[in-house]
C-alpha cells in the first residue's frame, strides 16, 4: 500500500471537486466540551496539506469553546457522488494571524461584515436584531476595508489518525487507516 495519506487525500478530493453538486470541501466537525458532552456540524475545509486541514470561525462560538476546553477534534467528509468517506481524527490549535488575516481578506464583504455583526451560537431575540447589527456594521466600515475580528480565526487540525471509506457492493467496504508514528504514517486496513 505505502501511500502517503495527504496525497491520497489530495486525489479523492480532487475527484470530490469535479463531482460534488455542491461543497465538496464541507466536512463534518466534531468535538466534545471539556466535560465529555459530544457536537457535531458541518464546516467548510479552507486549506490543507502535510501540516494538516484548516478552517475558520468565530472564536466565541461553541465549537471554539468546546475545542479550547478540549483540542481533540474529529473530521469526516462524505462525498456522496464518489461514495467515499475521509475521517480525520487529530488536535487542533490556532492558526498564525497572518494566516487569519490573509484567508480573511478572501472573504466576500458580506461574509466580512457578518463575522463582525454575529455573536455566533448565542441567542438571538429576532432576525432584525441581526440585520440592524449588520447593517450598523456596513456604515462603519463604509468606503473601507473589513479588518479581522480579533474574535475571529482559524484552526489547524494535525491528524493522528485519517481513515478512507470506499463503499463496496454487498457492505464489503475498503477500510484504508493511517495512523501517525514517530518516522511518518503506519498504513493498514481495517473489516468493513
Amino acid at each position: 500500500m505505502a501511500d502517503d495519506p495527504f496525497a491520497l487525500f489530495d486525489r479523492w478530493f480532487a475527484e470530490a471537486q469535479a463531482s460534488e453538486p455542491n461543497d465538496p470541501n464541507a466536512m463534518a466537525l466534531a468535538t466534545a466540551d471539556a466535560a465529555g458532552r459530544p457536537a457535531v456540524r458541518m464546516v467548510l475545509l479552507k486549506g490543507h496539506g502535510p501540516e494538516g486541514f484548516v478552517f475558520y470561525t468565530n472564536h466565541e462560538s461553541r465549537k471554539a469553546g468546546d475545542i479550547h476546553g478540549n483540542a481533540q477534534v474529529a473530521l469526516l467528509f462524505h462525498w456522496k457522488s464518489l461514495r467515499r468517506q475521509v475521517r480525520i481524527e487529530g488536535r487542533v490549535s490556532v492558526v498564525p494571524d497572518a494566516q487569519a488575516d490573509a484567508y480573511f481578506a478572501t472573504r466576500s464583504r458580506d461574509s466580512q461584515l457578518g463575522a463582525w455583526a454575529s455573536d455566533q451560537s448565542r441567542p438571538l431575540d429576532s432576525r432584525a436584531t441581526f440585520e440592524a447589527r449588520f447593517d450598523a456594521v456596513k456604515a462603519r466600515f463604509d468606503g473601507r476595508d473589513v479588518t479581522r475580528p480579533p474574535h475571529w480565526s482559524g484552526f489547524l487540525t494535525v491528524p493522528d489518525r485519517i481513515e478512507f471509506w470506499q463503499d463496496r457492493a454487498y457492505r464489503l467496504h475498503e477500510r484504508r487507516l493511517f495512523t501517525r508514528a514517530d518516522a511518518g504514517w503506519d498504513e493498514g486496513l481495517l473489516y468493513p
